[in-house]
């Protein structure tokens, strides 16, 4: 992997300092999947502890996609100088998440496509291996994406919410599902390379990155599954 395959220079102070970088970033590497890992549970628990009030939390579902925006916009920052509170926030977060989708997953089951989750996972999480590995072994420098990327996502937002609204469209639908996961399939390739580089301070918004990266591609093959299989 290129994460370990460096170029030294000769110098002998040279190579320990570019050593300690490398187990440096090594380390960090390992605690952001291990806080993605921890993440993932946070989020399946959500789900599955608020599955029996699926009525309550459809009619609650704006206010929860609220607390999820105010947290990935502002609530992280507000808690980054508290390193327990950070990592408090993460799984608050993750767990917010869990709870926001069980009208899909439950929708999902009730139209006996139940088995659909578990594909969507496995299928979530080949491509999401995948292309973190293409990232770290990859000697293109995706740095550039942050913007276009950026740019891209408030269009697709906008979209999702006019057609939520007013225009009721299936077919525009699956394009922006479709959208949605191609947008965070480029988003897992640049956040992952930005973590190996050393862009992030924290482990907490590296993980942070990666779970919505993660999270929004199994939503979207979730919802792209629901859509082929139904009769």
């Amino acid at each position: 992997m290129a994460l370990y395959d460096r170029d030294y220079n000769n110098s002998a102070v040279d190579t320990n300092y570019t050593t300690s970088t490398d187990n440096a970033s090594v380390t960090f590497m390992k605690q952001t999947y291990q806080l993605l890992g921890a993440s993932m549970i946070a989020s399946a628990v959500g789900a599955y502890v608020t599955m029996p009030y699926v009525e309550i939390i459809s009619s609650f579902k704006w206010f929860i996609f609220g607390f999820v925006m105010f947290m990935a916009f502002f609530g992280f920052s507000m808690t980054r100088k508290n390193n327990t509170l950070h990592l408090m926030a993460l799984f608050v977060f993750t767990f917010a998440l869990g709870v926001m989708i069980v009208p899909l997953l439950a929708f999902t089951i009730a139209k006996g496509n139940g088995a659909f989750i578990g594909n969507a996972f496995l299928m979530t999480s080949v491509l999401f291996g995948a292309l973190s590995l293409f990232a770290i072994n990859s000697k293109s420098d995706f740095s550039s994406w942050g913007k276009p990327l950026f740019i891209t996502f408030v269009i697709i937002f906008i979209a999702s919410l006019v057609n939520y609204f007013f225009l009721h469209s299936p077919i525009i639908h699956i394009v922006i599902t479709a959208g949605i996961l191609l947008l965070f399939s480029l988003f897992t390739i640049y956040d992952t390379q930005n973590i190996a580089n050393g862009a992030y301070d924290s482990p907490v918004d590296a993980a942070v990155s990666l779970f919505l990266d993660f999270f929004n591609m199994f939503t979207s093959i979730l919802q792209l599954l629901g859509i082929m299989g139904d009769d």
